[in-house]
Formats: C-alpha cells, sequence, structure tokens
C-alpha cells in the first residue's frame, strides 16, 4: 500500500503555470546577453550580470523540466 502511495507521488508532475514565466523570462536574459556580445561598445558589468543570469536560469530550466 505504501510502495503504491509513493509510486503515484514519484509519478506526479510539478508543472505550474509559472514555468511558462520562468522560460519566457529566460528567453529575455539570452537576448540580452547576444546584444551585449554583439555591440561594439561593450559594458562588461552588464554582460557579465547577464551571462550569470543565464547560466542560473538555464539550469533552473533543466531541475524544473526534468520534474514535469
Amino acid at each position: 500500500m505504501l510502495l503504491a502511495e509513493a509510486a503515484a507521488e514519484a509519478s506526479t508532475s510539478t508543472y505550474t503555470s509559472f514555468d511558462i514565466y520562468v522560460l519566457i523570462f529566460t528567453a529575455v536574459i539570452a537576448i540580452a546577453f547576444i546584444r551585449q556580445v554583439i555591440t561594439p561598445k561593450k559594458n562588461f558589468f552588464a554582460l557579465g550580470f547577464a551571462g550569470v543570469s543565464l547560466v542560473v536560469f538555464g539550469l533552473m530550466d533543466v531541475i524544473m523540466i526534468k520534474g514535469w
């Protein structure tokens, strides 16, 4: 009985409607990072901040999608 309940809980999805917003925000950060790389006059603070944010949100997306 307990084993069946544990299996049912393990197979349930952790998807929420907030996940879509996280994916959209990751895309916006990626666009900002690419624009900073392309521009001839680089703002290194903005480039570093966008790079770190993109890595963090990318990892968060991977973990989030694995839970679906």
